[in-house]
């Protein structure tokens, strides 16, 4: 069996970024993958501005407090202000650009009305010092500066940064196209009767689900047909517009699993066996059309199998082909609130947990590999290594579904 590191590997090797970018309005770029770093022409902030509503001044004209100073000028945001003249005040608003001659902000909570002659002054209970609650210019952002860097995933945050620096439009991939189909004339649909021997297609709800999630146009195909040239003619229109086409189940050698062979007639197949579990078999491979060839993944037909080898397998392969720079979920040292005496003696466990209030993992009582309810429950995936049992309080290494699934 191949490691999870060394199928994860394999599989990233083959991903390339699909090779068409496209300009898009930040307003429609989120969630997207940039193609091209990119640099500010601007410097954030442009000017020295104030960081809070009060009075800009001269920290010179200031040796004590209760000094008042005439106003001289009222500075919203929005407006370039004179040149602060010595011993007077400038009433200055969050924001509004700190007029020269200043060189200190005072909050208005330490300031008061007052009268200087028949002047309207200020009261500064305060004494401030250099630079006090003043934004320096450029000190987010300078000119030039790289703000975002290719492959990064544009998330509201990334989208705030580049409109900050009067980005009006980002280059990102395009969206990857999956093609989905489902074998099994055991499978309903959900909403139609249930024969006997038959069973609800979970899997297509889910992977669809889990691709939409992802920012993939998916094309689904639906139910096929059990035969030989039903999955073929299946693979050929799944790959014709398509850069992978993902199935799950089927890929064994029995009579009546005809995925495996028809791929073999439509390109190429690899059929791994992976030391983890749930999931084990993975098919990989490729499918030829015209202009090209098309991906091909087939998944384990057990639903927690396919669900769990989606997230760890099939995510970063298609991030890969996104063109995100990084692929790997943070994994996280936590504490266990649960005894896992039924190790696997060669297999990597993806064990499902949830944290509680004390910030410890406990484990899904139930652990099969069709066990839905178990994903429900859970928070995330415990890493489990070959043949390891784990009591309370051990350390486990943790991924988190929101991790997984953002």
């Amino acid at each position: 069996m191949l490691s999870f590191e060394q199928a994860l590997e394999k599989l990233l090797a083959a991903a390339q970024p699909v090779e068409e970018i496209r300009s898009l309005p930040i307003t429609a770029a989120a969630g997207r993958i940039l193609a091209v770093s990119q640099q500010s022409t601007v410097a954030v902030p442009p000017l020295d501005n104030s960081a809070m509503d009060g009075y800009a001044v001269r920290v010179a004209d200031i040796t004590a407090a209760g000094v008042c100073l005439p106003v001289s000028q009222r500075i919203p945001a929005g407006t370039v202000g004179t040149t602060l003249q010595p011993g007077t005040a400038a009433r200055i608003f969050t924001g509004a650009p700190v007029p020269a001659g200043a060189d200190a902000v005072i909050m208005q909570e330490c300031c008061e009305h007052g009268e200087v002659g028949n002047t309207s002054g200020v009261v500064i209970n305060h004494v401030p010092h250099d630079g006090e609650n003043i934004r320096r210019a450029g000190e987010d952002i300078s000119v030039g500066a790289e703000i975002l860097k290719a492959g990064v995933k544009l998330r509201p945050q990334e989208i705030a940064l580049a409109a900050s620096a009067g980005l009006p439009e980002l280059p990102v991939y395009r969206r990857v196209r999956v093609g989905v189909f489902f074998t099994g004339d055991e499978l309903v649909q959900p909403g139609e009767p249930l024969p006997p021997g038959a069973i609800y297609n979970s899997n297509r709800y889910a992977l669809r689900a889990l691709l939409e999630g992802m920012g993939c146009e998916v094309r689904d195909l639906g139910a096929v047909a059990d035969t030989l040239e039903a999955t073929r003619d299946a693979l050929r229109r799944a790959a014709a517009d398509n850069d992978l086409v993902l199935t799950s189940g089927g890929v064994s050698v029995g009579e009546e699993d005809h995925v495996k062979p028809a791929v073999e007639a439509e390109g190429q197949l690899d059929m791994w066996k992976i030391a983890i579990k749930p999931g084990k078999p993975l098919a990989f491979g490729e499918i030829r059309k015209a202009d090209g060839k098309a991906w091909f993944l087939g998944l384990p037909g057990n639903p927690v199998a396919a669900f769990v080898t989606f997230l760890t397998m099939v995510r970063p392969f298609i991030l890969r082909l996104q063109g995100a720079a990084s692929v790997s979920p943070r994994v996280l040292n936590l504490p266990c609130a649960s005894v896992w005496g039924r190790a696997d003696g060669a297999r990597l466990e993806f064990l499902r947990g949830w944290l509680n209030d004390d910030g410890a993992v406990e484990l899904y009582k139930n652990q099969g590999s069709a066990v839905v309810t178990s994903l429900c429950w859970s928070d995330g995936l415990v890493l489990n290594p070959p043949g390891n049992t784990i009591a309370v309080g051990d350390t486990v290494r943790f991924v988190s579904f929101a991790e997984l699934l953002s």
